[in-house]
């Protein structure tokens, strides 16, 4: 991976305060309207767009309003309703098995730490770091695709994986991480892309940026 310059202490700080006050108030854009939901669409986002999950996700609620209806699942039929998500072998696999686990050891309802969230099947340190910044405003980072790119493209990490690079963040950051992620999140969706990013015409941090390229994590 190529290397760029490091964004010096000072330009940290204004890269933070310039996304605060872009994004202070920034929420997912997946719809859910509890924990168990959340969870479920977070799962089923992972190389998957939030459009797409919020297109599947209403029937698969209908059906399956809870985890005790989600545990008891045929899972070809779970199957069926999410098979345009990426993946969504697995993920039916996973989110039945989480729902089964959530009754049998959590009682029907969703931990909202760290340590039991990963136990669930298909969530791992990512999924229950973004449901604890969405559901608690947790002081927590995660790195998807589009957090990586934009920490890269602004010189903020130039780790190789997404675990280290939320490290980094964790480190350099220090407050307002649940804001900062969701504001990454959607200054690296809707500007900041991947491919022509906007930057002559909406980038707002367009002087602390050390390169155009597309960063991916290994």
């Amino acid at each position: 991976m190529k290397k760029v310059k490091k964004a010096t202490k000072a330009e940290i700080e204004a890269i933070k305060a310039a996304l605060m006050e872009r994004y202070s108030e920034a929420v997912t854009e997946l719809d859910y309207r509890n924990a168990y939901e959340l969870v479920i669409a977070v799962a089923l986002s992972a190389q998957c767009t939030d459009k797409r999950v919020n297109l599947i996700t209403p029937a698969l609620f209908e059906k399956y309003p809870d985890p005790a209806a989600l545990a008891c699942a045929d899972v070809n039929d779970v199957k069926a309703i999410i098979n345009s998500c990426s993946f969504f072998n697995n993920k039916a696999v996973n989110i039945i098995k989480m729902a089964q686990r959530v009754m049998e050891v959590y009682g029907g309802e969703i931990p909202m730490n760290e340590k039991d969230l990963v136990t669930l099947a298909g969530v791992g340190q990512k999924t229950a770091h973004v449901v604890m910044i969405e559901y608690t405003g947790a002081n927590l980072m995660a790195v998807d695709t589009h957090v990586f790119r934009v920490a890269h493209r602004l010189g903020l990490s130039d780790d190789e994986t997404a675990l280290k690079t939320e490290e980094t963040l964790v480190k350099k950051f220090k407050t307002d991480l649940h804001a900062l992620h969701q504001g990454m999140v959607l200054f690296g969706r809707y500007i900041c892309t991947a491919k022509n990013p906007k930057c002559d015409t909406e980038c707002f941090l367009r002087d602390y940026c050390k390169s155009t390229e597309g960063f991916k994590a290994r």
